[in-house]
């Protein structure tokens, strides 16, 4: 399993839920247990730059990366599935400080699910109006691409006749 899905405990009637993303496992490079990334590896798997991983650490977006005897930074498969879920809610428009609040949700635990599907609730009706906003903008396209079509084949009728 990984930190990409949402699951539930079923053996107890009151299950515990893990908070972990609900879309589909992506593919690792590597099998758990043997996934230890260097930051250039992280990178080039996720076209963000070593620059960039560094700024999400120091500002808390990504927990603590464990490092080698040597002090370099070693991701885990886990921190690739982070990694996929901050992509996502960075395509939502969802402000940085907004991100960095709902890591801080999650590090905190299961207390703060609630704050955390607020925060993700209001995110999504930004992402809804968004999407209603682009639908507008795509109709307006059409009708113009529409005007313009029909407008050359009618210069093309007269040049015919």
């Amino acid at each position: 399993m990984t930190v990409m899905q949402t699951t539930a405990v079923t053996t107890r009637p009151n299950a515990t839920r893990t908070d972990i993303c609900s879309g589909p496992p992506r593919r690792h490079p590597r099998p758990d247990g043997q996934d230890r990334y260097t930051i250039s590896e992280v990178a080039a798997f996720t076209g963000l730059s070593a620059h960039t991983l560094r700024w999400y650490e120091r500002i808390g977006l990504m927990s603590h990366i464990d490092r080698s005897h040597t002090g370099q930074r070693r991701y885990s498969n886990r921190d690739l599935d982070w990694l996929d879920l901050v992509g996502k809610l960075r395509l939502t428009g969802m402000p940085v400080a907004d991100m960095v609040r709902y890591a801080e949700l999650v590090r905190e635990g299961e207390s703060t699910y609630a704050d955390r599907r607020e925060l993700l609730e209001a995110t999504r009706r930004d992402v809804l109006a968004r999407i209603a906003e682009l639908q507008d903008t795509l109709a307006v396209l059409d009708r113009k691409i529409s005007f313009y079509g029909d407008a050359g084949r009618a210069r093309e009728g007269e040049r015919t006749r």
